[in-house]
């Protein structure tokens, strides 16, 4: 969980406290916060009281949005730090369309792995 730089927060439309994510997710905090430490999702301090806040985007329907997981999983692999896989994740794709994140929380989840993986090549 590290603090966030001011280009990669304004990179991010939206963000959810923890126990924002728990009540979305229909869990205990102490869920959400073992979903963090597993990099299930990303948490980042933020704000004037360096709150842990993960970004809206990651959160669907009552669940971690689909292919999050396999997607932090393969950056990680690659060696991406929690900020740079956000910013990767939240950057514009001319040939997505839209931004990694956005493709996920479209279902497009295969296409986005396919340009995680390209990244270790």
């Amino acid at each position: 969980m590290t603090e966030i730089d001011a280009k990669i927060d304004a990179l991010v439309p939206a963000w959810l406290t923890l126990p924002d994510v728990a009540e979305r997710l229909g869990v205990e905090v102490t869920r959400v916060r073992q979903l963090v430490k597993e990099g299930q999702l990303i948490a980042v301090r933020r704000g004037e009281n360096r709150v842990l806040q993960v970004p809206e985007e990651f959160i669907g329907e009552g669940r971690v949005v689909k292919g999050l997981v396999g997607t932090l999983t393969l950056l990680k692999d690659d060696g991406f730090s929690d900020e740079e896989m956000l910013e990767w994740l939240f950057t514009p794709d001319p040939s997505l369309p839209g931004t990694p994140a956005q493709a996920l929380s479209e279902n497009r989840g295969t296409e986005v792995k396919r340009r995680a993986q390209a990244l270790a090549v």
